[in-house]
């Protein structure tokens, strides 16, 4: 799955999810550790620049519909370790940035967790079906 989807995510998320995402660009580097990504073109329009370290993938959305106006960035830290049972585990952190004195409502929390939880389904369903893809 980490290599699925942090190594090579770039390019399987352009396979996979089509018509969620259309392209992805750098502004510095070619995806090693300290890359920085143009606002990935979604057909939402959001966008985040991104950071990896081994098994730990941090990324920050700071552009884009996600953000409402109303918060600075997210930041994102997955980490994906081997399962004791095969497989792997993932767990996801997530930071809001508030812009003043806005609350974020749970129920925008939950959204915003269901649309990456999708997008992760979909790339292990993908993997599942063409297991010597990785």
């Amino acid at each position: 799955m980490f290599k699925a989807c942090i190594l090579d995510g770039d390019n399987l998320i352009l396979k996979i999810v089509p018509q969620v995402f259309k392209s992805v660009e750098y502004i510095a580097g070619n995806g090693e550790p300290g890359s920085i990504k143009k606002p990935i073109q979604l057909h939402e329009a959001e966008g985040w620049s991104t950071r990896q370290r081994k098994f730990l993938y941090i990324y920050s959305v700071t552009e884009g519909d996600a953000l409402m106006n109303k918060l600075e960035k997210i930041t994102y830290e997955t980490k994906l370790e081997a399962s004791p049972h095969g497989g792997s585990i993932c767990k996801t952190t997530c930071k809001y940035y508030t812009i003043g004195d806005f609350e974020l409502k749970e129920e925008g929390i939950k959204a915003g967790k269901e649309k990456a939880y999708g997008i992760f389904k979909a790339i292990e369903a993908y993997l599942l079906t063409n297991p010597n893809a990785y």
